[in-house]
């Protein structure tokens, strides 16, 4: 993935610190976490007092010779263990609804950052890529904390527990646990940074995977019509090996950290029995105190392994909150000023452009426009046109401000674009495209899309005037007939009709139109033509087209050139001031060579 050029400094530092800008996400619940923490110190108070009770049986049971004392020892132990079943099982309810809660407040979160960012930052990151952050990841922080985070925090408790009962027990043997206890969390120190490091390459080569497939599947059309699907195949399976071989090589240095661990620690047990059943023999502990302190050795022991397996986890999901950080800290370049300035209540729709000058980021050497004014009246029909490349779709772009503009400004209603909240232009503006944009749903959801609590007679009546009835109606459930994915149960024509009626329910002040009929055929364009004369009416309307066929009426026609006005005017002006126009206008129209050279 390319590296978004966004400020977003990667949280985490080394190790586990990447974990612990999630913490702030539990702070709703702290409640739940005291009670989910309480519990967990109920349990593993619980399994250490079963030490001492193994060690009272041994010695004032089984030695003792007393049958009595023996069966209230037995209950004891068994109360006990009723105790820890009953609070590990309020911990494990409580830690899996956080986790469950905080990876739901963390996709919200998420998306909801997301979605106030420019399409830049999309263009930039790729779909694909932030898809699989706001679900991958957000899924394996949910295991994290709903599982492996009690787990660690569970069998620290333990360890330490463990330890401290084990001085307890005996200062000798004690101590030679204690020297060995280095030789055991040595391998979680040096296997850990290479895990962790290998888990973000982990999830990136992941990541690569989702959004190759979702990028072929979207245009699967594509694809097959040109019979691609054996390379993508091919592409397909290299980016499954990349991410398999990474995946193979993290786990191979999990296992290396979990094995060496465990052996270590059991080994450490093992010469800890040693010394202790040389110390009974000799009179120097009971069988009972060397029965308890193996107990705390072995806890400790498998405590410690079930650190170093989930310590591997840990590290994955500090990688993961690293991702998406990345996300939440990105901050967008297009932004509401702290003190916008207000538009008119009562719209005009008058555009000016005054002397802009744009470069796309990208292209940072190459202006994509360069010294362009232009004044819009209010309710003019303006057409742009020209060839591609020529800067038409960019300045659509400015007016919705996607993008800002190096120099000069752009002004809607006598107001600087860079003073306005963004959402409120938005608000006042429609977009129809040449490939118009329809969400998963019926026709009743994605005419509304603009107006989100329109009633059934508004968006009816705008479906009307769009010509869309006389198709919708004739679908299965009419109106409310699920049209698939993106629309893909409707035609080219169809959905672009749908597109129409979304902006007249909007009711815009200023209509912009990105090549609205160009793909259409014949009979599509002439329906989708008078939808948009209905929609055109009384408003500004600003018109990019390739077809000039569309735009003999408009009011004015501007002539764009690599960046640059080079006319503008109306058909018949142009076809006699312009040069670029009248050779556009020969090709299309068969105009005869004199007309076309005229000038």
């Amino acid at each position: 993935m390319p590296r978004q050029p966004y400020p977003s400094d990667r949280c985490g530092g080394q190790r586990f610190s990447g974990l612990w800008p999630i913490l702030r996400y539990l702070a709703p619940y702290r409640w739940r976490v005291a009670a989910a923490a309480l519990a967990l110190a109920v349990a593993a108070a619980s399994v250490l007092a079963i030490g001492q009770g193994l060690r009272l049986i041994v010695d004032r049971g089984f030695l003792a010779g007393n049958p009595e004392r023996l069966d209230h020892l037995l209950l004891l132990t068994l109360a006990l263990i009723c105790v820890m079943t009953v609070a590990s099982a309020i911990r494990h309810y409580l830690v899996s609804w956080i986790g469950e809660r905080v990876a739901a407040d963390l996709r919200r979160a998420v998306f909801d950052h997301v979605i106030s960012l420019e399409p830049p930052f999309f263009e930039v990151n790729g779909v694909g890529e932030i898809q699989s952050r706001i679900t991958t990841d957000t899924t394996l922080l949910q295991t994290i904390l709903g599982s492996s985070f009690s787990i660690a925090l569970r069998n620290t408790l333990l360890l330490a527990g463990a330890l401290m009962m084990l001085f307890i027990t005996s200062l000798k043997l004690s101590s030679l646990v204690l020297l060995g206890l280095p030789l055991v969390l040595a391998p979680i120190l040096i296997f850990g940074h290479r895990v962790r490091r290998l888990s973000r390459a982990s999830q990136d080569r992941v990541a690569d995977v989702g959004s190759y497939a979702g990028e072929t599947l979207y245009a699967i059309r594509t694809v097959q019509a040109f019979g691609h699907e054996a390379e993508d195949r091919r592409r397909f399976r290299e980016r499954v090996e990349a991410a398999f071989t990474t995946a193979a090589t993290r786990i191979r240095q999990r296992t290396w950290l979990l094995s060496i661990a465990m052996l270590l620690a059991f080994t450490a047990v093992g010469v800890v029995l040693w010394q202790g059943g040389h110390d009974v023999l000799a009179g120097r502990m009971s069988v009972g105190e060397l029965s308890a302190f193996v107990f705390y050795a072995v806890l400790a022991a498998s405590a410690i392994g079930a650190i170093s397996e989930v310590a591997g986890d840990m590290l994955r999901a500090a990688g993961a909150t690293e991702r998406l950080l990345e996300l939440l800290t990105a901050q967008p370049v297009i932004a509401a000023p702290s003190q916008p300035s207000p538009l008119p209540k009562s719209p005009r729709g008058e555009l000016t452009l005054e002397n802009v000058r744009f470069c796309y980021p990208a292209r940072p050497e190459q202006p994509a426009l360069n010294a362009v004014s232009l004044h819009v009246a209010a309710g003019e029909r303006l057409a742009l046109v020209g060839p591609s490349g020529g800067g038409k779709s960019t300045i659509l772009a400015l007016i919705l401000r996607f993008y800002d503009p190096q120099a000069g400004r752009v002004c809607f209603d006598g107001i600087d674009l860079r003073k306005v909240d963004p959402t409120e232009l938005r608000r006042r503006i429609a977009l129809v495209s040449q490939e118009p944009v329809l969400f998963t749903g019926d026709a009743w959801e994605n005419i509304r899309y603009g107006r989100p609590k329109a009633d059934k007679e508004a968006i009816r009546a705008a479906a009307t005037a769009a010509h869309c009835t006389e198709f919708l109606e004739r679908l299965p459930r009419g109106f409310a007939t699920p049209l698939g994915p993106g629309g893909a149960q409707l035609s080219g024509g169809q959905r672009q009709r749908i597109a129409i009626a979304r902006a007249i329910l909007c009711s815009p002040t200023l209509l912009l139109l990105d090549e609205a009929t160009s793909s259409l055929d014949a009979e599509s364009e002439r329906r989708v033509q008078e939808a948009l004369e209905r929609l055109m009416d009384g408003r500004t309307s600003i018109v990019v087209a390739h077809r000039l066929a569309t735009v003999r009426a408009a009011d004015r026609i501007v002539v764009l050139d690599r960046g640059h006005i080079r006319a503008i005017g109306t058909h018949h002006e142009l076809l006699s001031r312009s040069a670029l126009y009248a050779r556009l206008a020969a090709l299309q129209f068969e105009l005869p060579q004199t007309t076309a050279a005229s000038r």
